[in-house]
Order: structure tokens, then C-alpha cells, then sequence
């Protein structure tokens, strides 16, 4: 018995303390760590009976307490903290550096030409729109009408946003001009994540008491989650969108990327993975997973509700999405 694992590790909160900025980038980095994508079925479903047994009371022999918080750290990066359904790959949090560093540093080499903008924005927003919704709050699905006129709505939003703001730069100098991808994310970032999450702002997402009982749903709740999202999205946006352009425009001038203009993709592609490796971690640090709000800033009929069914309760937390 001595050698067994204890039942008193609370793995259904992250290892380190959410309270604090640090202990959040620690929880992310484990989350968003791009090698997790690399994981096969087989793994992410060992991960998932290791995680679902030990909250059951069943320790698996032999496991140590290093083994249970990977075991955790995986199930979490594959698997949807409400349904508990796998996501889609590319649609993981663990995805976002692989494919954010191919998809923006294509959005910053191939700016000068509309079809161009159009392309790389259209696939930049599609991708958004697959992450906004494998990564929504709430555990109520969006019928394929629903998902299909987010998506148009979405995209098209943020394209014809990219396209404005490239008109307004041709009159400014190169260098300004190569900060309208930047410009455009951020801007459809505020069109797209709304879109995609528009059932939650309508019917509202899942609020819990400090013991996870089930309180209700608010949508004022959904509106801070996803300004909360809106925030973290557009600050991820600004190392690897604003640093490369700066390097790049330096680049350019000297003799050996004039001798070799092949390198200017791969060498941009580089600088936007180096810049995400940290940032997309960092700033879903921003704020707690777990984000909380008062009772008195929900919708009049819940926090009667609330007050009925649960009088103590002050203060009401859920998942505000990534």
C-alpha cells in the first residue's frame, strides 16, 4: 500500500496555481506544447482511461504521480474540458504553433496582391473558425445551419475587413504596409470568435458553483468569456505579426536575400514560429480557464434563481473557452 498513489491529487484543476500569471503560462505551455499533435489514438485514449480511472477511485499500478499530471496534461490538450468529446486535430490548442506559423508567415510574405489577401485571409479565417468552435464554452451543440452561417459570416467578415484596411495602405509607406495582415487578424479576430460563439451569446453558457454544481446558463457570462478570448487571440497576434515584419524589412536590404528571394518564406515562417512558441501560451496565461464573475452581474431571472437554490453563492465560475 505504501508504494500506491494517493486518491488526493485534484486532477480535475491544472498542477500549478491559477491564480497567478506564472502558474497559468506553466499550465499552457504543458497544453499548447505542439508535440502533443504528434500523439497517436492509442496514447491520447491510454491518457484518457488513466485520467477517468483515477477520478473513479481505480489507481492504475506502478503509477507515479509525474505519470497521472502527463496522463492529465494530454488528456486536456485532445479532449474538450465540458463534453468530453476528442476534438478535431488542428482545431487543438496544441495545433496552434504548427499551423499559425505556416498560415501567418504566408499571410506576411504574400500581402502585396488582392487575390493574394483574399486566399491567405480566407484560409487564416477558416482555420480561426475551426479553432473558435472546437475550443467553444458549453457543452450544447450548433446544428450544421447554425455552424455553416457562422462560418460564412465569419469569414466573410474578416476578409472584407483585410481587404479596407490593404486599400488604406497602398497610400502609406511599404514598411506600414506590411503591418495590414496584423491589422486584418486582429480586426476579424473581433468579427469571427463573436460569430462562431453566437449560440452562446444567445442561450448562454454553463455557470457553477465553487463545488461544480450546475447553476444555470448566462449568456453576460458567454459576453466575458469571449472578450476575454478576443483579448488573448489578438495579443498571441502581436509578436508573431509584428516582430517578423520589422526583421524582414531589414533582411530584405542585405545582399544575400536579394541573391536568394527563396529564402524570404522560410526565413519568415521561422521568425512567426519562434515568436508563437511563446506567445501563444503566454497569453492564454492572460486570464484563468476557470473565469469566474459575481452573481450580481448575471441576467435578473438567474441570479433570482441563484439566490433561491443557493444563497450563499456570491460568486459563480466557468470555462470561458480558448
Amino acid at each position: 500500500m505504501s508504494g500506491e498513489l494517493s486518491l488526493n491529487i485534484d486532477i480535475k484543476e491544472p498542477r500549478w496555481d491559477q491564480g497567478t500569471f506564472m502558474g497559468r503560462a506553466k499550465h499552457f505551455f504543458m497544453v499548447t506544447d505542439p508535440r502533443n499533435v504528434l500523439l497517436s489514438s492509442e496514447t491520447l485514449d491510454e491518457a484518457r482511461m488513466v485520467v477517468e480511472d483515477y477520478r473513479a477511485g481505480n489507481v492504475k499500478p506502478g503509477l507515479t504521480e509525474d505519470e497521472l499530471w502527463r496522463a492529465k496534461y494530454i488528456y486536456d490538450s485532445a479532449f474538450h474540458p465540458d463534453t468530453g468529446e476528442k476534438m478535431f486535430v488542428i482545431g487543438r490548442m496544441s495545433a496552434q504553433v504548427p499551423m499559425n506559423m505556416s498560415i501567418t508567415g504566408c499571410m506576411l510574405t504574400f500581402y502585396r496582391t488582392t487575390p493574394a489577401v483574399v486566399f491567405w485571409q480566407w484560409v487564416n479565417q477558416s482555420f480561426n473558425a475551426v479553432v473558435n468552435y472546437t475550443n467553444r464554452s458549453g457543452d450544447a451543440p450548433m446544428t450544421v445551419n447554425q455552424l455553416g452561417a457562422a462560418y460564412v459570416s465569419a469569414t466573410t467578415g474578416a476578409v472584407v475587413t483585410a481587404l479596407g484596411l490593404k486599400s488604406l495602405a497602398t497610400r502609406l509607406p511599404p514598411i506600414v504596409s506590411r503591418f495590414v495582415p496584423f491589422a486584418a487578424v486582429a480586426a476579424a479576430n473581433c468579427i469571427n470568435i463573436p460569430f462562431m460563439r453566437q449560440r452562446e451569446l444567445k442561450y448562454g453558457i454553463p455557470v457553477l458553483d465553487e463545488n461544480g454544481n450546475r447553476l444555470g446558463e448566462s449568456a453576460n457570462a458567454a459576453k466575458q468569456a469571449i472578450v476575454q478570448v478576443v483579448v488573448s487571440r489578438i495579443g498571441m497576434a502581436v509578436p508573431a505579426m509584428a516582430i517578423p515584419p520589422v526583421i524582414m524589412n531589414a533582411l530584405e536590404k542585405k545582399a544575400f536575400m536579394k541573391r536568394f528571394p527563396i529564402l524570404n518564406a522560410p526565413v519568415q515562417v521561422g521568425l512567426v514560429g519562434l515568436c508563437l512558441v511563446f506567445a501563444t501560451p503566454l497569453c492564454c496565461a492572460l486570464f484563468p480557464q476557470k473565469s469566474s464573475m459575481s452573481v450580481s452581474g448575471l441576467e435578473a431571472d438567474l441570479q433570482e434563481r441563484i439566490r433561491q437554490t443557493s444563497p450563499n453563492t456570491t460568486t459563480v465560475y466557468f470555462n470561458k473557452g480558448l
